[in-house]
């Protein structure tokens, strides 16, 4: 069963709701019309009701059967604003409250805080900060993971490869125990696609071939990758040759049980993951759908500025997905 196909059968008519903060986009209003339509999830739109609907009756696309919430105009807004008092714990006066609350931003995810909606998916008009920050403060982290960070999960030729690279989107410079963090939530990622994980710690050395600072914290990040999952195959430092490649492997790294078998690379900072991502997206055309956020209690995604209504389409069902791990 292709990837989607299976992640379509996992939440098929099983009533998921996601928020939806950039309503009025046709991007958006074209893909849950889709999600809708199949079944898949029950779109929850978020902005002002007169915008929503003219930009749905210009593309002709149908919205009477999903519901629509209006931060101008939300019969719920008291409860709203007095969970959102309780969750800063004292950060923000009411008037303070009732000011950020207008954001859709920061309304979906108080949604999705609540219950009310199961995940929520944004970025098509928003930076990755205007979806990322909401989440931090109001849903925060799973216990034990002290930061989210960004995979992407990278396809090619008809999904007969299928890898997670992370972390490509968030974390500039994580510290060891972050990295460790890291590769234990895309280890997680992984399993939510089928794909039983091997992760590999990416370095410019392998197995002690060069030495440095950064090295060496790979190194540490994973020996408390390991504690962390001691049940998970991680293992580093390694060179992505030596972690792709069998036969690189057998000569750098010939006791690894990871080398020249990983699916799951973690690179050791923001500039090495997002620079290998996009080389191997550009030049190794590869398809790659993300970011996808991990770590977090309940699922936001972050949605390219650039994107198209199929991606949307996709992280959508991602984020319903995701929703069902929690």
């Amino acid at each position: 069963m292709e990837l989607f196909d299976s992640l379509k059968f996992k939440i098929v008519r099983r009533g998921i709701k996601i928020a939806f903060p950039e309503a009025s986009d046709t991007r958006i209003l074209s893909a849950v019309a889709r999600l809708r339509g199949e079944e898949l999830i029950e779109p929850v739109l978020i902005g002002k009701q007169n915008e929503i609907e003219t930009a749905a009756a210009t593309r002709g696309i149908n919205i009477s059967n999903m519901t629509i919430y209006d931060p101008d105009n939300c019969k719920r807004w008291e409860q709203i604003v007095e969970a959102f008092l309780e969750r800063r714990k004292g950060k923000a006066t009411r008037e303070q409250a009732e000011e950020i609350l207008k954001d859709e931003n920061y309304f979906g995810t108080m949604l999705t805080y609540m219950g009310i909606t199961d995940g929520l998916v944004s970025g098509a008009i928003h930076a990755t900060g205007d979806t990322v920050r909401p989440a931090l403060q109001i849903i925060k982290t799973k216990p034990g993971v002290s930061r989210t960070s960004g995979a992407f999960l990278m396809m090619r030729g008809n999904e007969q490869e299928k890898y997670i690279f992370s972390d490509c989107a968030i974390n500039i410079a994580p510290e060891p125990k972050e990295l460790a963090e890291i590769a234990v939530e895309s280890a997680k990622t992984a399993e939510m696609f089928d794909i039983d994980p091997r992760v590999a710690m990416l370095s410019f050395s392998t197995k002690g071939s060069a030495h440095g600072p950064q090295s060496d914290a790979t190194i540490e990040a994973t020996k408390l990758a390991k504690d962390l999952a001691p049940e998970l195959p991680i293992d580093g430092e390694l060179q992505f040759d030596s972690a792709y490649i069998q036969t690189v492997a057998q000569l750098k790294a010939p006791e690894s049980d990871v080398a020249g078998k990983a699916n799951v690379f973690v690179f050791p900072d923001l500039q090495s993951g997002n620079i290998g991502y996009k080389i191997a997206q550009r030049l190794g055309n590869f398809e790659a759908i993300g970011p996808i956020l991990q770590g977090l209690n309940k699922p936001v995604s972050d949605l390219s500025r650039g994107c198209n209504e199929e991606d949307v389409y996709k992280l959508a069902i991602i984020t319903a997905g995701q929703s069902l791990m929690n």
